[in-house]
């Protein structure tokens, strides 16, 4: 019975192992339109969460984001990559954290902090394109070393 139980353990943590993705998570549903992401970093899985699906519409909402911080951030870098069909159609890029540009309260945190996040975001857009497409982000340090990634999934049918 032991030798049954000990091959069980090892063939889950095999398993557990042999998983390099995470599962997909759902940001908000409502109505028409649906965000859900799934972390693009085989070693590194993030909380985010937004109060209402129509809050994004708008220009500020309620945001809850949460991670361990894997690199430390003295300076911090966003790419934004927005696909349909499999081509990249916009690309965008922006310093974070870093000489004279401190946007960010978690700029200057270290390696193992714990990262949460709970209030407002305002992402200066007007409205959010319609359609069905993916918008690939992507966070790295001052060494170029990945801090998250994440691919969101995209339906918006709202009528603006």
């Amino acid at each position: 019975m032991k030798t049954s139980n000990a091959l069980l353990f090892i063939l889950v943590l095999l398993y557990i192992n042999a998983s390099t993705e995470w599962p997909t998570h759902t940001v908000c549903k409502e109505d028409n339109l649906e965000i859900h992401y799934k972390s693009c970093d085989p070693q590194q899985d993030f909380a985010l969460s937004i109060d209402h699906c129509a809050d994004i519409a708008t220009h500020t909402f309620n945001i809850r984001a949460a991670m361990v911080l894997r690199h430390s951030i003295k300076e911090l870098y966003v790419k934004l990559d927005m696909i349909i069909n499999g081509k990249t159609v916009l690309t965008y890029s922006e310093t974070l954290c870093g000489p004279g540009h401190a946007k960010l309260i978690f700029c200057g945190m270290k390696k193992g902090e714990h990262l949460y996040y709970e209030g407002p975001v305002t992402l200066g857009i007007k409205e959010i394109p319609q359609g069905d497409y993916t918008l690939s982000a992507k966070l790295t340090n001052q060494d170029h070393v990945t801090v998250a990634c994440a691919d969101f999934t995209v339906k918006n049918y709202l009528d603006y």
